[in-house]
Formats: structure tokens, C-alpha cells, sequence
């Protein structure tokens, strides 16, 4: 069990990625019910699969990654847990599979119909975990690359959102569109936050968007995606009169990001970029808790 905790602590830590899960899948179950007109919080059960749908999706999307990545990971990053020998390829198939079963038996026991959106999931995961068939073809285009790695995203937030609208046999309600492109835009805030790195911190082989575009360029993508998740999710507010709050929240959230951009670029000491991730999680929590928890606050103080 020991190296099994390890590996978790090193590529898939439990202690970060649980909190941002835990905010996005509420958040998804939540705002699915506040866009239908529901007037109580989620089911209990609606969340809980929706939690841990979500959780292992997240663990399959890195298992994918030590599949796809392996040369390139043995090339420049011996040190990783399957590179030293920590746990093997074949290990972390089982436990997707494993993983693939905990989900089928979750969507079984909320309700069958589920299972329609996890395949759909799963088979772009699978296209994913190929590069869609054209490795070469994408890795030279990097934008592009990120583009059809995060439109998994909207798929996963379906998924969650479906633990509500499909469960109470209804369409997805109006609004859910905007939700699910302020997650696609977010998955890239994310992508862009975490490979933000000071000239000191870039390795060799390690492909980051502070080397692909300089970090200028780099820092305002990462802000421009913000604005972008921020106008999807403002617009969604709109269908819940809580657009003008969530204006503030994000607005804060963003200066904050964007002081910290700059000091990134001002002053790039080694570790500096570890702040925009950071901000990145910070963001993300902010979002989803704004969409999905904020407009019940307002509820309850009307």
C-alpha cells in the first residue's frame, strides 16, 4: 500500500485534486437543479455518484497519461513512480479498469440511463489516449492539442450534470450550454496555469506554454482564458439572477490573477510559477462554488 500512497501523493495527490472534484461535481448536480426551477439543495445520492464518477474520470484521464507518455517520460523524466519502477503500466491497467467497473456500478445504482452518457465519455477518452490517431500531426500543434484534450471536460460536467436532469427524466435544462463552455474554458485555464514555469524551473522534454509562446504571451492567454470561463459562467448566471455577484466574485478573482501574472513576469525566481497553479485552483474553486452554492446563499437571504 505504501507505494501505491506514493504514487497517488506524486501524480494524482488526493489532498489537491479532492477539494476542486468535490466543488466541481456539487456544483454540476446543483446548478442542473437550480436551472430546472428545483427549490431544494441535490439528493445526496445525485452527489455522491456524481463525486466519485468524476474523481475516477480524473484518475483515468492520468492513468491514460502514463500509457501515452511512457517513452517520453523514460527519456526525460526518469524519476517518475512507473520510470523507477514504482508501480508498472500493468498495474495501473487494472486499477482503470477497476475504476471503469466502480463507475458502471455507480451509474447502475442512481439509475441505468446513465450509462449512455459514461460511454460516451469513455470513448473519447479513448480517442484521447491514442492522440485521436495523429500524434505526430498534433504534437506540432500544440494549441490545437489542448483544444481536443479539454473538450473532455464538457463531457465529464454532462456526465455530472445528468446525475439530475436525466435522473428526474427531463431535457437538459436551458442555461446547461453555458456551463458546459465555461468548463471547457476553464479545463485550459487549468492546462496553461500548471506549465507556467520560471527559467530556472523548465525542463528538458517538458513541453511548457512558458517556453511555446514566452511567458508574456503565455501569462495573457492563461488571463484571457479566465475572461472567457468568466463571460460562460456570468451568462449562465443570468438564468439565476445571480449574474451581478458573480461578477464580483470573478472580477475579484481575476485582478488577483492577473497581480500575480504580472509579478510572474517581473520577478520569474524559481517556484514563481507555482502561484499561478495556484491561482488556477483557486479560480476553479471560485467558479463552481459560484455557480452551484452561491445562488442557494441568495435564495436563502431573499
Amino acid at each position: 500500500m505504501r507505494r501505491w500512497w506514493t504514487y497517488q501523493h506524486e501524480r494524482f495527490p488526493l489532498l489537491g485534486h479532492g477539494p476542486l472534484i468535490a466543488a466541481f461535481s456539487f456544483c454540476a448536480v446543483s446548478l442542473s437543479v437550480l436551472l430546472r426551477g428545483g427549490d431544494a439543495l441535490p439528493a445526496w445520492p445525485k452527489v455522491l455518484v456524481a463525486f466519485v464518477t468524476c474523481l475516477l474520470f480524473f484518475l483515468q484521464l492520468r492513468i491514460a497519461d502514463e500509457f501515452k507518455d511512457f517513452e517520453e517520460d523514460a527519456r526525460f523524466r526518469p524519476y517518475r513512480p512507473v520510470q523507477r519502477g514504482l508501480v508498472s503500466l500493468r498495474e495501473l491497467g487494472w486499477l482503470f479498469l477497476l475504476a471503469s467497473f466502480a463507475q458502471l456500478g455507480m451509474a447502475l445504482w442512481l439509475d441505468w440511463r446513465l450509462i449512455g452518457l459514461l460511454l460516451v465519455t469513455w470513448a473519447y477518452l479513448a480517442l484521447m489516449s491514442k492522440e485521436f490517431f495523429i500524434r505526430d500531426w498534433l504534437k506540432k500543434r500544440p494549441v490545437i492539442y489542448m483544444v481536443s484534450h479539454m473538450a473532455i471536460m464538457p463531457l465529464v460536467d454532462l456526465y455530472a450534470t445528468g446525475n439530475d436532469w436525466l435522473v428526474v427524466g427531463v431535457a437538459p435544462p436551458e442555461g446547461l450550454a453555458g456551463f458546459l463552455a465555461a468548463s471547457f474554458f476553464n479545463g485550459m485555464v487549468i492546462e496553461v496555469g500548471r506549465k507556467l514555469r520560471s527559467p530556472e524551473d523548465e525542463e528538458v522534454g517538458v513541453e511548457t506554454y512558458s517556453v511555446l509562446w514566452g511567458r508574456r504571451v503565455a501569462v495573457l492567454a492563461w488571463l484571457g482564458l479566465m475572461a472567457a470561463t468568466a463571460a460562460c459562467a456570468i451568462w449562465v448566471a443570468t438564468y439565476l439572477g445571480t449574474e451581478l455577484i458573480l461578477t464580483v466574485v470573478l472580477g475579484g478573482l481575476f485582478l488577483l490573477s492577473a497581480l500575480i501574472g504580472r509579478r510572474f513576469l517581473e520577478d520569474p525566481k524559481p517556484g514563481a510559477g507555482k502561484q499561478l497553479e495556484k491561482m488556477s485552483g483557486l479560480w476553479t474553486l471560485g467558479l463552481y462554488l459560484g455557480l452551484g452554492l452561491l445562488p442557494w446563499i441568495a435564495k436563502w437571504m431573499s
